[in-house]
Order: structure tokens, then C-alpha cells, then sequence
């Protein structure tokens, strides 16, 4: 018989079920394959979190959103069974494969990039890691421990995607990802049968995807069923309930009220400031830019806020055989903030150390302002150490830090960065990626400079985080050069883009991601000529039998024209419908209605699945039909 002893120890159970658990009606309108209940995991001195409950279903798409540190990676590694929950119970259907994609894959134990991708008694078949990796373009004969951070990315992706998952749990899956990847992978899930749980900073990856929420805040798990795009709206109410409850408390609360809603609701409201001041920027930008796309200006004037600070003419710069950069011209003038986009192996790199005079081109002349002072901080955080505290990093071990001229105490300081002040003794090494990222930030951000340099500064970074890095770079008077893939980022911060093909152009548009993909998509789709059928028509030999052409029907043609509009009208109703189920209070008010906008939105998402795969058909058939 068990005693009361040993019985007390048993908090955490692993449960495979042969049938579909209980679950809220509010949370999925389909049996999960997954749950976990009453789940608690203890971290120091205190819970990380408790008695939540958690379920997912067969088709769920669904964002993971909480600060750093509040415990999402944690809690993703719990679902796939890799870390043990303090108290809980586990529960997964028979059959179901978990497959997680961790943030920082490691590969150093093999020889090749492939041997880690098959690895283990569970691992996926090397032909179907092949297939993948000839899709994503990877060599996965490399060797392991010389790969770049991208390329043991790619290889991570390709032992989970082919893995056949049935719940597919990604952690920054875009983290050093090229624009050409990140697309790849959003295709992918798009057309995935399965279930998948996603953490990402990429608000244009998490828009696209994602059709249901949960939001690890302080703790509590809530889930939504609405998409990342309704996020937003969604803790602002959450955040305004919060505050009206807090103001029948104590004047303790009331002071956590007002914070709460200085940081996030007003934070937000500014932002909407910033980003109006960021469009007459681009519009201004737009101005002096000339029809080959060089940015023109007239002649400085004696005020320093418009002088040239960096003047590019004719640059050209080969790598034997391969043009990088040809015939490249940019006046930068001091505030511009400029995106460097493009695939991997385009140039990116060489064209951020041709601006900064840290290489010097083969043809053409770069010449920098001699005020130029620059800051770069790049992806490897080399600057930061393990072992030393916050303090040393931030302060050289001080209780103060000049900022840009001004001296700040280094606590105060760090509440600017969203840190609590009591991190102030905190090992380097005890925090997170988000964390070291926010606190590389907060001391590069305090130096005196005019020229700012970031190399994908989004990896690692919360949402909110990256809140407060658009603010600062709005607020920044100097001169600002992003090398990103995150294309929302871009579109809220940028004034200027530089697209980089791979073939030596440098496309130079103003505005952000968004107007880049808009003039390349523009360029890219073919236009249709009027040609002379005779002369159009190819010679076919007499023993030379004719190709055979596809020829639509009515009903292909019609369906060809009018699919699109539907696949719009479709987003139009599940938005709407979203909107409402958004709501906090519609479940427990009408359950009824909120069961019914659920299992509508199912159903107009899989119209509009079938809308879609259907044009794409219809598609090719147009495309081999024109040939």
C-alpha cells in the first residue's frame, strides 16, 4: 500500500490516453492531441508557474508571446517532454509525434551537418532530409563544427520537418534565417497538416501564420482563438481590466496600475507618433531620390543636421570571378536610417563595411564625414562574458553611466531597458538570449556616437523589446545602418532600403521591407507583349509530334477570376469574426455565440485552404497554357 509520503511526491505524470482528454470548450473546437494539467514547475526560490492548463488540438496554429524570462522556451521544452514538470499531469494521444526545433541546435559532437540531422533512434530518414535541405539550400555534407549559425539552423529545420510531426513546437525558428528561407518556411507550415506551437520576435511570420494565441503574462497562461494579428487589441484589454481592477486595491496598486498602462498602452500610442514622423521621413527620402534609383541632395548647408556623413559614387567590388556590387551610388545624409536587405551570400556584409571605410571598394570612391563615430553591434555579442555581472558590463563595475553625456544611475537605467534594477548584480550568464541581447543594447545605446550599426539586433528580443529599440532608433539623432531579415521591424524603422539581389545591383528604395518587395515583385511579374503570331509560332520538323497545350475550361476560367477576390472576402469574415472572439467576456456571457464565430472561422479556413490550392492549380495551367 502507498504511503502518505510516497503518495506526495507524486506530482508529475506522463499519460498516453486512447481517447480525446476533457477539455474547455472555449479553448479549440476539435479533440486536442495534447494536454497538460495543473502544471507547476519551480525555478530559484519561487514558481516560474502554476496550475496551468494546457491543450492543444490536431490543427492548431498557435503563437507562444510572453517577455523574456517569462518562461516560454521553458514551458515549450515541458510539451516536448525534454524537461519534467514539478507537478502536473501530462496527457498525449497514442501515436502523436512531438518534434521540437530548439533555438540553438548543437551540432559539435558530429562530423557532418547530415550525421546531425538523422541522429538518434528516431531519426528521420537521410533521403528525407536531402529533400528538404535541396529546398531550403544547405549543404549537409559541411562540416559541423565550421558551420555558421544559419547553417546549423537549416539543418535543424530540416531534421524537424522531416521528422513527420504531428505537433511541431519551433523556437525563433526565423533566427538566422535569409528573407528566401523565412518564405520557404512560412509555405511550408502553410500547407502543414499538423499542429504547431511557434516563439518568434517576426511579427510578419506570426500575422501570417498563427491562428490561435497563448500568452504566457506573470505566470497565467491565457489562450485566445485568434491569431497574433488580434495580440495587440487583445492584452490592451486585458492590460485596461487589470488596471480597473487594480484601482479598487491599495495605493500600491494603483502606482503597478499606472506603470501598466505607461508602459504598454501609452508606449503604443507614442509609437503611432513615431511611426507618423517616419512616413514624412520617407516621403522627404523619396524626394531625392532620382529615376536610376541614386539618392540625390543639393549642396549642404551649414547646418549639421543635413550634411552628408557618408557619399558613395560609382562603387564597384569583385570576388574573383563574382560581382558583389556595381556601380553603386548613395549620399547618407546624417539621421537616415537605412535597411540593408537581401538574401545570404548577396553582399550584405561587404556593403555595410564599404559604408563604414572598413573595406574599400575595387572601383569608385567612399568618402566618410570626419565627425563619423559609429557603434556596431554585431550578432555574436562578442562583448559580453559569463561570468561578469550587469554591473561590470553596463558600468565597468560603477554605480553610474554616462549616457550620451548625461549621467544616469546604472538602476535607473536599467528600468529604460524594461530590466528590474535588482539584475544589477546579476552573472551574464544567468540570463537569457532576450536578456544579454537587452542589456548589449542598453550599453551601446548610452555611448556617444553619430553613426549606429546592428546587425540583426531582433534575434533574441521579446516584442516588447523591440518596442523600446524602435523607440530609442526614433529617438536617435545620429545615423542608423540595420542589416535585418525581420520585415516588420524594417517597416516601423527605416526611412531607406537597399536591396541586394546577388547580382551586383543595389536596388535604393524609399521605405521600408514592404516597398522593397513591392517595386521587386513589380519588376519580377512578366508584362504581356503583342507579337506577330507568325512569327511567334516555333518551326515544328515533320517527325516532330506538336506539344500538346492545356486549354481552360469556362468553369477554370471563371474560377481563375474570381478566387482571389474570395480568398479576400474570407480574411475580411475571419478577421471580423476574430474581433469578436477577441473579446475577454464573450464566453462566459454567450458561449453560444463564441462556439458559433469558432467553428465558423474552422470553416472558412479551410474554404479558404481549398480556394487557394485551387488557384494555384488553375495557375499552372495559365502559366502552360501562355507557353
Amino acid at each position: 500500500m502507498t504511503s502518505v509520503l510516497e503518495a506526495s511526491l507524486i506530482v508529475n505524470i506522463d499519460i498516453v490516453i486512447p481517447v480525446a482528454t476533457p477539455y474547455p470548450p472555449a479553448h479549440m473546437s476539435q479533440p486536442p492531441i495534447f494536454a497538460f494539467e495543473n502544471l507547476a514547475l519551480q525555478q530559484g526560490g519561487g514558481w516560474l508557474f502554476q496550475d496551468i492548463d494546457l491543450f492543444i488540438g490536431a490543427r492548431d496554429r498557435l503563437a507562444l508571446i510572453g517577455r523574456n524570462g517569462a518562461g516560454k522556451t521553458t514551458l515549450m521544452k515541458l510539451v516536448a517532454g525534454s524537461v519534467e514538470a514539478d507537478k502536473g499531469t501530462r496527457v498525449v494521444v497514442p501515436g502523436t509525434n512531438i518534434v521540437m526545433l530548439e533555438q540553438d541546435p548543437d551540432v559539435t559532437s558530429f562530423d557532418r551537418l547530415v550525421d546531425f540531422a538523422i541522429h538518434g533512434e528516431k531519426g528521420p530518414p537521410e533521403y528525407a532530409v536531402r529533400a528538404i535541405a535541396d529546398q531550403l539550400g544547405i549543404n549537409l555534407d559541411r562540416e559541423a563544427k565550421t558551420a555558421s549559425g544559419g547553417e546549423k539552423r537549416r539543418a535543424a529545420i530540416c531534421r524537424a520537418l522531416a521528422s513527420e510531426p504531428d505537433l511541431l513546437l519551433l523556437d525563433e525558428p526565423t533566427n538566422h534565417l535569409d528573407l528566401a528561407a523565412i518564405e520557404w518556411l512560412e509555405d511550408w507550415l502553410t500547407r502543414y497538416r499538423g499542429a504547431f506551437m511557434v516563439i518568434s520576435h517576426d511579427r510578419t511570420f506570426l500575422t501570417r501564420l498563427t491562428r490561435q494565441t497563448f500568452w504566457l503574462d506573470r505566470g497565467l497562461l491565457r489562450r485566445n482563438e485568434i491569431g497574433f494579428g488580434g495580440y495587440d487589441a487583445w492584452t490592451e484589454r486585458v492590460y485596461a481590466e487589470d488596471a480597473r481592477n487594480a484601482d479598487r486595491l491599495d495605493a500600491k496598486l494603483k502606482i503597478e496600475a499606472h506603470w501598466l498602462e505607461r508602459g504598454v498602452t501609452a508606449r503604443r500610442k507614442r509609437n503611432q507618433g513615431r511611426l507618423a514622423k517616419l512616413w514624412e521621413m520617407r516621403a522627404a527620402r523619396a524626394a531625392m531620390i532620382g529615376p536610376q534609383g541614386t539618392a540625390k541632395l543639393a549642396a549642404a548647408s551649414d547646418d549639421s543636421k543635413t550634411k552628408t556623413v557618408i557619399n558613395a559614387e560609382g562603387i564597384g567590388k569583385r570576388f574573383g570571378d563574382r560581382t558583389i556590387i556595381k556601380d553603386f551610388t548613395l549620399r547618407i545624409q546624417r539621421g537616415d536610417r537605412i535597411g540593408i536587405v537581401g538574401a545570404n551570400g548577396t553582399g550584405k556584409t561587404t556593403l555595410i563595411r564599404i559604408l563604414t571605410g572598413e573595406t574599400q571598394p575595387d572601383s569608385g570612391s567612399i568618402t566618410l564625414s570626419p565627425t563619423l563615430t559609429g557603434i556596431v553591434i554585431d550578432q555574436q555579442r562578442k562583448l559580453l562574458t559569463p561570468e561578469k555581472r550587469v554591473r561590470d558590463v553596463l558600468a565597468d563595475g560603477s554605480d553610474w553611466i554616462d549616457v550620451r553625456g548625461v549621467r544616469k544611475h546604472v538602476q535607473g537605467y536599467l528600468k529604460e531597458f524594461l530590466f528590474d534594477p535588482a539584475l544589477i548584480e546579476a552573472r551574464i550568464g544567468s540570463l537569457s538570449g532576450g536578456e544579454q541581447s537587452r542589456i548589449l543594447l542598453a550599453r551601446e545605446f548610452a555611448r556617444e556616437a553619430n553613426l549606429l550599426v546592428l546587425d540583426e539586433p531582433t534575434n533574441d528580443l521579446d516584442l516588447e523589446t523591440l518596442d523600446l529599440l524602435q523607440e530609442v532608433i526614433a529617438d536617435y539623432d545620429g545615423t542608423v545602418l540595420i542589416v535585418s531579415h525581420d520585415r516588420d521591424f524594417l517597416d516601423r524603422t527605416v526611412t531607406l532600403t537597399l536591396g541586394l539581389d546577388g547580382s551586383g545591383h543595389v536596388d535604393i528604395i524609399a521605405g521600408g521591407y514592404a516597398d522593397w518587395e513591392a517595386k521587386r515583385d513589380k519588376r519580377d511579374k512578366p508584362t504581356a507583349k503583342k507579337v506577330d503570331k507568325a512569327a511567334a509560332r516555333p518551326e515544328v520538323s515533320s517527325d516532330t509530334a506538336p506539344a500538346k497545350r492545356v486549354k481552360l475550361t469556362y468553369k477554370d476560367q471563371r474560377d481563375y477570376d474570381l478566387l482571389p477576390s474570395r480568398i479576400a472576402e474570407i480574411d475580411a469574415e475571419v478577421a471580423a469574426a476574430e474581433t469578436e472572439i477577441s473579446e475577454p467576456t464573450l464566453y462566459t456571457k454567450n458561449p453560444a455565440r463564441f462556439a458559433e464565430l469558432t467553428a465558423k472561422t474552422e470553416k472558412l479556413r479551410a474554404e479558404k485552404d481549398a480556394a487557394e490550392e485551387r488557384w494555384l492549380e488553375l495557375a499552372m495551367m495559365v502559366e502552360e497554357a501562355a507557353t
